[in-house]
């Protein structure tokens, strides 16, 4: 059976290596729906080159020398090395391993509370398709691992089973300084802590669960020791000031689509839609009664999915496995109730149970993760040998009809002088193209350049009163932005030559 083991995949085994080839395929989706990651990786040079954290910012010219919070300095040193072993492809390999990686931990968690590998395997690949609206190169895909591991430490401790709950903190430590978005940890956590409060008030199941274990000592442990670990970062408590300051800033997040509710017209949200209902019809079929934990943990998340589509990913990694569970039962109720009488449902039932059985008694009999390695390793050695395994097979780079490709080619043999109006989603690919030399007027990072100036360049882009006076304010003496704008021809009739043009960009100078 040992060598059998290393011979015969998982059912998970091929679920990661799937998963992994599908985010491969979909490379070129990962660099160009977001203007990001160009910053991350300028960034992540900087410290790689310079040995230190940048609390202050260097890229613009806007903001230069302003107080900066270096919220994601972990996750920028991960894509500048990925960038630099290999390139965008690099990148997307980075981005496939984190997202297989996750999905795979959640339907190894759906199957270890169910039990069901079939229902684990269809729930987790469910998961995947809700959160692939967001499957982007960006450091929330660390999130998305590390809320997984997460809930599962703490979900091991409800169970009363052995964990060192110190490990938690540890994560917690690595997951602040890798992206702002740690704060659902401590979202995860509070919902144990309601669900351990509540059971014990009203004498459930679920506080005998908690007294066989880790009891009110270790998960108070985590959650004090979590927050503690927060503030071992390059911005100390400012971390938690950005991140807050942000969330409660109307004009940004009304202004940042990821943060807004999800468009259900959309077709990409169709699976989270999807998920929420059958959610609702698979408890309403179970008819019993969530562990309280599990009850907060998915009527939480649920509101906050439909709140901001941003959340949708970390809604489908908490809930998978609680669903999971909850459709053992159901699929029990079935099999019990007066439809499953007829001889052919019986029949039906029987050999999906049968399957179940022996694919399950398979599962849990093969030992190793040879096969996602060797996988991942492949695709690795074939991205670096120049392979196009993207699905319309134009390789992995950033597209001239999304980014300003050909004008910073030519901006290279004819640099300009003074300061640039940049379009907003161009000012990550400007620092990276330009190795962060070209000083921005704006990239993505909204937290950072704050309220006032977004606004200062939604004036100037949309042609508002006073456009000109900003310009004037920041010494412009020159603007990229899209081919289409109506600033090119404002610009032109106040006396400024348009120096390059073409399908995407058009460059003008004062």
């Amino acid at each position: 059976m040992q060598l059998t083991s290393y011979v015969l995949p998982k059912l998970r085994d091929v679920f990661f290596m799937a998963l992994f080839f599908a985010v491969i395929g979909f490379g070129p989706r990962l660099l160009n729906v977001d203007g990001d990651l160009g910053r991350h990786i300028t960034i992540g040079n900087y410290i790689l080159d310079n040995g230190r954290i940048p609390t202050r910012d260097v890229f613009s010219h806007t903001m230069r020398g302003q107080p900066l919070t270096p919220h994601e300095w972990l996750a920028d040193v991960f894509f500048a090395l990925a960038h630099r072993l290999a390139g965008l492809e690099g990148v997307v390999w980075l981005c496939a391993l984190l997202v297989a990686l996750t999905f795979t931990l959640v339907m190894a968690q759906a199957y270890e509370r169910s039990g069901l590998i079939l229902l684990s395997l269809g729930m987790a690949l469910w998961a995947a398709a809700a959160s692939s609206l967001h499957f982007l190169a960006r450091p929330h895909l660390w999130t998305m691992l590390f809320l997984a591991l997460w809930t599962c430490g703490l979900e091991t401790m409800r169970r009363g089973k052995p964990f060192r709950w110190y490990l938690l903190p540890l994560l917690m430590l690595v997951w602040a300084n890798m992206h702002g978005a740690f704060i659902a940890g401590f979202v995860v956590w509070g919902a144990y802590v309601a669900g351990k409060w509540a059971s014990g008030k009203f004498a459930s199941m679920e506080a005998a669960e908690w007294e066989r274990g880790n009891g009110w000592g270790a998960l108070s442990a985590v959650g004090a020791l979590s927050l503690g670990a927060t503030f071992l970062n390059p911005a100390g408590w400012h971390l938690w000031e950005t991140t807050f300051g942000f969330l409660r800033n109307r004009y940004l997040v009304s202004h940042t689509a990821e943060y807004l509710p999800p468009n259900f017209h959309d077709s990409s949200t169709w699976p989270f839609l999807g998920l929420v209902a059958f959610s609702v019809l698979l408890l309403a079929w179970a008819r019993r009664r969530l562990p309280l934990s599990h009850a907060f943990l998915l009527s939480g998340w649920t509101a906050m999915g439909l709140y901001s589509t941003r959340n949708i990913p970390l809604y489908a990694i908490v809930s998978i496995p609680i669903l999971t569970e909850a459709g053992k039962y159901a699929g029990s109720k079935w099999a019990s109730s007066k439809f499953a009488s007829e001889e052919s449902l019986q029949v039906a039932s029987g050999q999906v149970a049968g399957l179940q059985a022996r694919l399950g008694a398979t599962e849990d009999a093969l030992k190793g993760a040879v096969w996602p390695a060797v996988f991942a390793l492949l695709m690795g050695v074939a991205l670096l040998s120049g392979a196009r395994l993207d699905f319309g097979g134009r390789g992995n780079i950033f597209l001239p009809e999304v980014f300003p490709v050909q004008a910073a080619d030519w901006l290279e043999t004819h640099p300009q002088e003074g300061n640039v109006f940049n379009y907003f989603p161009w000012g990550g690919y400007l620092l990276y193209r330009f190795e962060g030399q070209l000083l921005v007027f704006i990239d993505g990072q909204t937290d950072f350049y704050g309220e006032h100036l977004t606004r200062q360049y939604e004036q100037v882009i949309t042609l508002s009163d006073g456009w000109e006076d900003v310009l004037a304010e920041y010494d412009v003496t020159w603007a990229l932005v899209p081919e289409d704008s109506r600033l090119v021809k404002a610009l032109e009739e106040r006396g400024w030559q348009v120096l390059y043009a073409d399908e995407t960009a058009v460059i003008v100078h004062e």
